[in-house]
């Protein structure tokens, strides 16, 4: 089968997550400045899961232009890695209420170590379908980003029960690595 079709409903889906996202931000109530102070919690942590669902839709479709075709496996990797992104507005909504609180802290955590984990496996997915010779798996090279990121959350889900702010800021420091989008694939398959 081939991605485009794939490559459609990831878009549709991931938008559709935005949606959601913003549609939990709330008006202020009145107009003036404390009345939008008090939405910053909120307003922060939706600018950050912004980030986080705009970096995952970059570099999927990298991932995705990699892939010539398609199967099950790939299919239902993809689905994972959909079902966990859409989690993310309900623990951004949770945390932007609940700033700096150790539980809601922890479970973003969570929201964002479980689709770095799926992607993995979407990776992986892809390797065993075009091969360990194709243009991904040597893009791919020892991934340590990809590698290092799934730490880096443990570590601020971890820490959320000792410092909240030093568990945001980790996750701010995992967003900041993955701003651009991974230029390994996009090197490889220019090279191709």
């Amino acid at each position: 089968m081939g991605k485009e079709r794939l490559a459609a409903f990831s878009d549709g889906v991931i938008a559709i997550i935005i949606t959601i996202m913003v549609l939990e931000l709330r008006l202020p109530h009145g107009a003036d400045w404390p009345a939008l102070e008090a939405l910053a919690p909120s307003l922060l942590t939706y600018v950050m899961s912004f980030v986080y669902l705009a970096i995952y839709w970059n570099n999927h479709h990298h991932l995705l232009h990699t892939a010539a075709r398609v199967d099950g496996l790939i299919l239902w990797a993809n689905s994972h890695l959909l079902f966990w992104l859409s989690l993310i507005p309900a623990a951004t909504a949770w945390m932007g209420q609940n700033l700096a609180a150790p539980l809601p802290t922890a479970v973003y955590g969570v929201a964002l170590l479980m689709p770095a984990i799926a992607y993995y496996l979407l990776q992986r997915a892809i390797v065993r379908r075009q091969g360990v010779h194709s243009v991904l798996a040597h893009a791919l090279g020892s991934d340590i980003k990809g590698k290092i990121s799934p730490l880096l959350y443990l570590a601020g889900i971890a820490l959320a029960f000792v410092s909240p702010w030093l568990s945001i800021a980790i996750y701010v420091l995992v967003a900041v690595m993955w701003f651009v989008p991974d230029r390994r694939i996009e090197n490889a398959v220019g090279r191709e």
